[in-house]
Order: C-alpha cells, then structure tokens, then sequence
C-alpha cells in the first residue's frame, strides 16, 4: 500500500511556475541548490514552507502551475522534501513536469474546505482516499503507472532504470 502523510502548508489560487522558482534560477541543475530558493519572489509563502512542520503537503486552490514550461519548479519543491502537492487544479504543464519528476501531484476540488495550515494529512493512493482532520475526501484513482513513475522517482530516473536492465541483459 502506498501512502504518503504530511503537513499542510495552505496556498491559495493562481501560484505560478515563477512563484516557485524565479527565473533568475534557471541557470542551475543540482536539485538541491534550486531548493534553496524555493518561493523567494513569494515571502509571505518562504517563511510559512521554511517555519512548517516537516514532512509538507502542499495544498492550494486552482490555478497551480501556471506560466512558464520550465521543470524547475517541480524539480525545486521535490528537492526541498514537499512530499505532494494537493490542489482544486493544476495547469497540465506543471502536472506533467511533476510526474515526470517524481512528485505526486492530486487534483482534489474542495480541498482547500478541509484543511488548514498545519493539519496532518494522509493520502491512501490505494483507496484514492485523502484523510483530513475534517473528515475524508475521495479523489480520482491514481493510475498505477504513475503510482510506479512516482515510486521509481519520475520517469527520467525510470529511463534510466530501463537502460541500466537493458545494458546488463
């Protein structure tokens, strides 16, 4: 069974991919690096994620995601330890850059009337079931290759899996 707890850190609507890291940072590659400047053009949401319980649930309203194509965004939130993002939408480029990333992002509307900052969260992938202290939500079932995708830690770690099996065959 897969399940994932954490900490709620709540956003609201409409945070961009240059919210998450701004483009000034686009430069660099080591994932821990990007993770140190998570939310900078957004202090009010820096000092909430750095003062959080860990581990961190990210949960935000509609409109995540949105902006810029880039990878570095989900590749910095990933990094700095946010264990999922759970949000009443997602821009799909964002929602695919993170699964490929390896980090477990949920379409949940009505989310944001069940949690507040600072709740402990459970999210049973193998129910589809997300429990609040407010009681529990049922969400679309997660495929289970994306399941594996987030397991392996996103697809290029799973490419790369593939041709180590194939090289040593």
């Amino acid at each position: 069974m897969m399940s994932i707890e954490g900490f709620v850190v709540k956003l609201g609507d409409g945070i961009s991919t240059d919210d998450i890291i701004a483009g000034k940072y686009l430069y660099i590659t080591e994932p821990e690096e990007l993770a140190k400047h998570l939310f900078e053009n957004r202090p009010d949401i820096r000092r909430r994620i750095l003062e959080s319980k860990k581990p961190i649930i990210l949960v935000a309203g509609r409109g995540f995601g949105y902006g810029s194509s880039r990878e570095h965004a989900p590749i910095a939130l990933k990094a700095y330890g946010i264990k999922a993002i759970i949000a009443e939408g997602f821009h799909r480029i964002f929602y695919r850059n993170s699964v490929n990333n390896g980090l477990l992002v949920i379409e949940s509307p009505g989310i944001t009337r069940m949690v507040n900052d600072g709740d402990l969260v459970r999210i049973d992938l193998e129910n589809s079931v997300i429990e609040t202290p407010r009681g529990s939500i049922k969400i679309r079932e997660i495929p289970q290759y994306v399941i594996d995708l987030i397991k392996t830690g996103g697809l290029k770690e799973r490419l790369r899996q593939m041709a180590r099996q194939k090289k040593a065959a």
